[in-house]
């Protein structure tokens, strides 16, 4: 042992001490009383030797002291003297001071001395109540937001949870729950979507973070909400260990953004008739005149070769005449679709893979959000030459197209994959976008982009001769491939920036 260690003695470390400490005798006298408790109390060593301790402690907690000092010497062992462990102590200065307070013997021979221990409680105290405002401001928080609480377990699949969510669930009482009894309230529809939500976030190489929208069913009355849930997992050694986080009951949002969706779906029909109404009149007026002109034409020329009355130079006139209305026709069409399509293209380097996300976004927004989103994005590509926003609105429209399409069909699982990738020499990108719907037959698929050509009951057939023009403009192209074996399957190129 070092020899340091040895010429140590008690009156150095009783004096070191950072909590406050008396030496008593059985009588309970004090003996010793350490700087820090002069300092506490007010008093000096030589003020306080001799002085009954008794003499320090509040009138009021006299009796309970004795008590407790009688207990103790009958079985002298360390101890605190009060199942509260807090009597109050009076200063020099009669200040009353909240303190924690234990007993240890120290026997020397035939004499018993007490070692006691205090420690301010106020501080304690104050740190207790701090936590319970602090504890009282959660709930009130968690209650004015509707939050509740979750802990999933990884290692021992149950869920600890807190009221609201067992009000939501229709468990009453359980605060854990198994894993597989906790999804068994959530839709059929939704599960899918969000395990992949949990698995996504429970995968080291991410950060952690679970965010998911989905439906449960009340097992006691059968009601549907609707349930928006964030959170994060917590990793030991590189491996998943529980995911903590908190859901809301998002019902009512949900069915006022469904209201809203409806109505913009009213405004947004109204608009399309109106702009397919205006459209057709506008080509109507432009196309009348010159097809009238061919149609007579071409009876004239019907006339003479029935009646046998023709003459070569006559026939010419005419011929020449609906070949002269069919260019006019064609120079309206050009005209009508310049105008229509007038102004400045502005393109910047956009990443293709933000565009992506950001029409997926507004596909679930606008309440299309029925189906699983699968992505195959090649990384590290590089940006493309482009007008994001018509871009976005390409993908927008062949996303709902597809989800229109898969409606009509009975699969348990609608999916659209979207596919980026680059073409060997040549300096484009490719974009694929593929649905797990009927598809096309080969008529439909050599229509498909014809103006006015639609296969919805109540489409006006534009989005995708709108689409194709916005690609082209964009310098892509856009086409569909009539070969795919599963659904509908369109391919689009875009330019990658200087």
């Amino acid at each position: 042992m070092n020899s340091a260690v040895k010429n140590l003695n008690f009156r150095t470390v009783f004096d070191a001490a950072a909590d406050a400490m008396l030496l008593t005798e059985n009588t309970g006298h004090i003996v010793l009383a350490n700087p820090t408790a002069q300092q506490l109390l007010g008093y000096s060593a030589d003020e306080m030797k001799g002085l009954a301790i008794e003499m320090l402690i509040a009138p009021r907690y006299r009796k309970q002291y004795r008590y407790y000092q009688r207990l103790f010497l009958n079985r002298p062992v360390k101890r605190s003297m009060s199942v509260g462990n807090e009597l109050i102590a009076l200063n020099r200065d009669g200040k009353e001071i909240l303190l924690d307070i234990s007993l240890s013997p120290i026997k020397t021979g035939q004499q018993l001395f007490i070692l006691i221990l205090f420690t301010i409680a106020n501080r304690r105290l104050d740190t207790e109540d701090a936590l319970r405002s602090s504890e009282e401001r959660l709930r009130l928080a968690k209650q004015a937001a509707g939050l509740g609480i979750f802990d999933y377990d990884f290692k021992r699949n149950i869920i600890y949870w807190d009221r609201q969510m067992r009000k939501l669930w229709g468990k009453h009482s359980e605060k854990t729950v198994s894993y597989e009894e906790f999804v068994a309230a959530i839709h059929p529809e939704d599960r899918e979507a969000r395990q992949a939500a949990i698995d996504k976030a429970m995968d080291p190489n991410s950060n952690g973070e679970f965010k998911a929208q989905y439906r449960i069913i009340n097992p006691i009355n059968g009601v549907e909400r609707w349930i928006s849930a964030r959170g994060r997992v917590y990793f030991e050694a590189g491996y998943p260990h529980r995911l903590i986080g908190v859901t809301r009951d998002v019902t009512e949002q949900r069915n006022i953004q469904k209201k809203l969706q409806v109505h913009r779906n009213e405004t947004e029909n109204i608009l399309k008739q109106q702009v397919a109404a205006r459209t057709a009149s506008a080509i109507a007026h432009e196309l009348n005149q010159p097809l009238a002109a061919i149609s007579a034409y071409s009876e004239v020329v019907l006339h003479a070769l029935q009646n046998d009355s023709f003459s070569a130079d006559n026939l010419k006139r005419a011929l020449e005449g609906c070949v002269a209305q069919a260019q006019r026709v064609g120079r309206s069409l050009h005209e009508l679709l310049a105008f229509l399509q007038k102004g400045e293209l502005m393109t910047e380097r956009s990443n293709l893979t933000d565009v992506i996300h950001g029409a997926l976004s507004i596909v679930y927004n606008d309440g299309y959000g029925r189906f699983h989103p699968i992505l195959h994005l090649q990384q590290n590509l590089p940006a493309v030459q482009c007008n994001r926003t018509q871009i976005q609105k390409v993908l927008v429209n062949l996303f709902r197209n597809a989800i229109e399409a898969m409606r009509n069909i009975d699969f348990p699982i609608l999916t659209i994959t979207t596919t980026v990738q680059t073409v060997n020499d040549e300096d484009v990108a490719v974009v694929i976008v593929q649905d797990n719907g009927p598809g096309f037959d080969q008529v439909v698929a050599k229509r498909i982009f014809e103006p006015f050509f639609t296969t919805k009951p109540s489409g006006i057939g534009m989005g995708l001769s709108i689409s194709r023009a916005l690609i082209e403009d964009n310098g892509g192209q856009l086409w569909v491939d009539s070969d795919a074996k599963t659904g509908a399957k369109f391919h689009f190129t875009l330019p990658f920036g200087p």
